[in-house]
């Protein structure tokens, strides 16, 4: 999604600054491949990097696991559900820095989300 964005920007020939997610203190410039959480570079691996894009184009919605899957592995790569789990916990460990909360939030049995509020 972001790749058309910005296919379509370029071909609008309209000059963007750079492009920015902001949500709950990260900030993801997805010009440089570049991800902050108060003001602190926090380096992500490109999967985790689409992985939190993907979150972060909607915060509070809870995305299935099928679905993240789908947006993050394109095509037709089978993905083991533990793999899915290292890089939810990679994310997690990388974007935790003490004193703050854990935006990413596991709602049992339907999937992740994005979001401050914690679900029970």
């Amino acid at each position: 999604m972001i790749a058309r964005i910005n296919a379509l920007l370029r071909r609008s020939k309209v000059q963007s600054t750079t492009m920015k997610i902001e949500y709950a203190g990260v900030v993801m410039d997805l010009d440089t491949c570049k991800v902050t959480r108060e003001g602190k570079l926090i380096r992500l691996s490109p999967t985790c990097f689409n992985l939190l894009a993907t979150l972060m184009e909607q915060p509070g919605y809870v995305f299935i696991r099928d679905r993240l899957l789908g947006r993050v592995w394109r095509g037709d790569v089978f993905v083991e559900p533990r793999t899915f789990d290292v890089h939810i916990r990679r994310l997690r460990k990388a974007l935790n820095i003490p004193g703050t909360a854990d935006i990413i939030q596991t709602v049992r049995s339907v999937g992740y989300s994005i979001d401050q509020q914690k679900y029970d």
